[in-house]
Order: structure tokens, then C-alpha cells, then sequence
């Protein structure tokens, strides 16, 4: 066992002294490499930590929503309806809401105003999410105005900016009072945007919608899952669309996978020929081969990853951000929560280091097989 293990040290050492000797060409490559595994991990890793975020805050959100369609669109809901709903047996915390959409000429962005009951904003007053504070210069004390839709300016006064930590959420937020959003919108009394509603039983669910929409033909029912499903798909959709760009990356790796697979050069085959000449084996010269990929292989992968977590989570990811995030004037600077499970990492590792392994390995197998004085006088 003793002799095996002094073995594995001495074939290592001499791996690692002749990729010295070969630092131009070892260092290219593992640049090029380095470069790929840091792509396709930052993808990855940008993708699953927005996701994971998006699932947890959505799983705060109403568990079913109820709005009425007029002409296929959103439309106002009478307090009728949500005496209609709060009547349903196993409706429970049924709440009228108050939001909606307001763009703001001056800064070309849109702002997202609501106006919750849990809330103690007074007449004209506001709490403003840190994107509308940065992009009006808006602060406690300070005076943001607003064009109603009756043409009207209402003057809020910001008494609170929400915090940086929730800007996920609360970027382009405005919080106001019923009495001021229903002015701002010209919205008439005893009118709400939608009915949010938990089930007293989960399991019940389903029959709580069901028994809402044959009392309310003309409403909508959106479920926290149904949510979840649609923001999952569009980070896939999204995941897609950049791994696609990124397939440059994937083929600069499959071509250095090919350069080795395609056969050794002439120096390399001679090199092995003198190792099986002074006694080395088959399997010595395969397990020279394996520890030359897997050093290159491993320090690209480790390397790429490192860079792609300090990218992801340390930096602002400004390669893949936008995309991934989304298009907004109001674009939200937090900083992801680090999210990366084993899955990921296998799956990184399967895909970026088994292949240059084995393209490292495999063509070595002819030269190291037959009579070393038939390889010198190739």
C-alpha cells in the first residue's frame, strides 16, 4: 500500500513538473477554460439564487387573488363583490386592495402605488421605496408630486423611505392613503382593484374557487401557484435565452475537449515512448495522463467558480443582470442571498471537467498500448 501511494506522489510530481515546462501553452488553456466554467457558472448561479428568492417572498403572497374582468381586462370591483366573497363559507381574511400603476414623465419610470389598510400614512403623506427616492431625489421632508388623472397635481410629503433590504419588492413602491389614491385615480367611493383571501383550510382551496367564480362568473382567480409557476417559467425562459448566447463559451471548451481528443503531437507521443522505454507501464502513463487533466481541469473549475461566485453574489452581475432581472428605469441594487446546492455543482462539474479529462486520457491509450520502439520510430 506504502509503495502505491509513494507511486501516485512520484507520477504527480512528475505531472506537475512537466506542465511547468510547459507554461505558455498550460496557461492559455487554462485561461480559455477558466473563462467558459466562469460563463456558464454565473448563469447558473444568478439564475438559481433569483429564483430561490422570487419562490421564498411569493410564498408571502396572497393565497388566492380575485379580480373582475371587463372586456377581458382588469377592470374596478364593487364593494359588492366583496361582501359576495366574504359571505362564501371557508373565505377568510378577505381584504379590498387599492393599486395600481402611475408614470412619472420627469424620471421615465413607473411607479407602483398602493394603498394598504396596515398602513398610517395620513392625508398626503408617503412612504417611498429607495428606487423612486433615488430617482427623485426624494427624501423625509422632502415634497413628491404627482399629476392625477383628472389632471390635478397632488403634492405627497415623504415621511419614511422603505429599506435597501427590500428592494426586491419595494423599489418603485408608493404607499399612500385610500383617500389620496382614490383622488390621484379618480376612483369613485366603494370601489376597489382586487379582493385578496386565504381559505380556512387549505385543502379546501380549490372549492373555494370554484364556489367564487359560479357566484362571480366575471372574475379572475389567481393562486400564490399559479405565480410561482409563472415566475419560474420566466427565469427558465430567461436562463434559456442566455445559455444561448453563451453557447460561444461551451464551444471554445468542446474545442479545447477536441484539441486533446483528436490525437497527441508528435513531442507527446515521443515523450511517451521514452517513459514506457525506461519502464514505466500502461497504467503509469494513463495515470500521468489523468492527473495532467484533472490538474488542468480542476484548477479551471475552481478557479471559474470562484470568480462567478464573487460576480454573482459579491459584485453587482452586470453581465447577465439585465437580462435575467429584467428591463427598469427603477432597477432595484440589492445583493443576492448566496443559494448554490450540490445539484448545481455536480451538474458544473460533470459538464466542464469529466469531458477534458477524458479527452486528456483517451488518446493517450494507443501510444501507451504498443512496443515503445514503435512509437519512437513513428
Amino acid at each position: 500500500m506504502r509503495n502505491r501511494i509513494e507511486r501516485q506522489r512520484e507520477i504527480i510530481d512528475f505531472t506537475l513538473s512537466r506542465l511547468s515546462r510547459r507554461k505558455g501553452r498550460q496557461l492559455a488553456i487554462l485561461i480559455v477554460y477558466s473563462g467558459a466554467v466562469f460563463l456558464l457558472a454565473s448563469v447558473m448561479f444568478l439564475v438559481f439564487a433569483l429564483r430561490t428568492e422570487a419562490i421564498l417572498l411569493l410564498r408571502q403572497a396572497p393565497e388566492l387573488v380575485v379580480q373582475r374582468l371587463s372586456a377581458g381586462r382588469h377592470d374596478l370591483m364593487p364593494e359588492s363583490y366583496f361582501d359576495a366573497v366574504r359571505s362564501i363559507r371557508g373565505a377568510r381574511n378577505v381584504t379590498q386592495r387599492l393599486w395600481g400603476y402611475y408614470f412619472d414623465p420627469s424620471s421615465r419610470a413607473n411607479y407602483t402605488l398602493m394603498a394598504p389598510e396596515s398602513v398610517s400614512s395620513g392625508d398626503g403623506a408617503a412612504i417611498i421605496g429607495d428606487g423612486v427616492s433615488r430617482a427623485n431625489s426624494a427624501y423625509p421632508g422632502d415634497i413628491l408630486t404627482i399629476r392625477g388623472h383628472d389632471g390635478r397635481l397632488v403634492n405627497l410629503a415623504v415621511t419614511r423611505v422603505l429599506s435597501p433590504d427590500s428592494q426586491i419588492l419595494s423599489s418603485d413602491l408608493i404607499l399612500i392613503s385610500r383617500k389620496d389614491f382614490m383622488a390621484i385615480f379618480s376612483i369613485p367611493p366603494g370601489f376597489s382593484t382586487d379582493l385578496t383571501l386565504t381559505a380556512e383550510n387549505a385543502g379546501e382551496l380549490p372549492l373555494l374557487a370554484a364556489a367564487i367564480r359560479n357566484l362571480l362568473p366575471d372574475a379572475r382567480l389567481i393562486s400564490r401557484q399559479d405565480v410561482l409557476k409563472t415566475y419560474a417559467g420566466m427565469f427558465d425562459w430567461r436562463r434559456g435565452f442566455i445559455l444561448l448566447v453563451l453557447s460561444a463559451s461551451a464551444l471554445a471548451l468542446a474545442m479545447i475537449a477536441m484539441d486533446r481528443a483528436f490525437g497527441l503531437s508528435a513531442e507527446d507521443k515521443k515523450e511517451i515512448g521514452i517513459l514506457k522505454a525506461i519502464g514505466w507501464r500502461t497504467s503509469d502513463v494513463l495515470l500521468m495522463k489523468f492527473w495532467e487533466g484533472a490538474v488542468i481541469s480542476l484548477s479551471a473549475f475552481i478557479s471559474g467558480i470562484l470568480l462567478a461566485y464573487a460576480h454573482v453574489f459579491l459584485l453587482h452581475p452586470v453581465l447577465f443582470a439585465p437580462v435575467l432581472k429584467g428591463w427598469s428605469v427603477l432597477y432595484p441594487e440589492f445583493r443576492l442571498t448566496p443559494f448554490i446546492s450540490p445539484v448545481q455543482m455536480a451538474l458544473l462539474f460533470i459538464l466542464t471537467v469529466i469531458p477534458y479529462i477524458a479527452a486528456t486520457v483517451a488518446p493517450s491509450w494507443r501510444p501507451a498500448a504498443i512496443d515503445p520502439d514503435a512509437v519512437l520510430r513513428a
